[in-house]
């Protein structure tokens, strides 16, 4: 499922318009990216938690050349899934 199909499968449950749906999507999507970008926690009980870790630098092989490089260390966005999503998927 896409963006596209997301938007389509909540306007028909609602009844909302797809532009509505779309712009509370966009909206809801934005400000999960900002607040990681912050360094925050967003929390959906039962449904999981977005968050970033640290990644420890290392050191690894260019694939095309197979010259050894230094990979530095970043922050990345993870996702844990909450105990409802986990048992709706089983």
């Amino acid at each position: 499922m896409n963006k596209t199909d997301l938007v389509n499968n909540i306007s028909e449950k609602s009844g909302l318009a797809k532009k509505d749906v779309e712009a509370v999507l966009n909206g809801v999507l934005g400000e999960i990216t900002d607040a990681l970008a912050q360094g925050d926690k967003v929390q959906l009980i039962g449904f999981g938690t977005f968050e970033t870790r640290k990644r420890s630098g290392r050191s690894g092989r260019n694939p095309q050349t197979g010259t050894p490089i230094e990979i530095p260390e970043s922050t990345v966005p993870a996702f844990k899934a909450g105990n409802k999503l986990k048992e709706a998927v089983n």
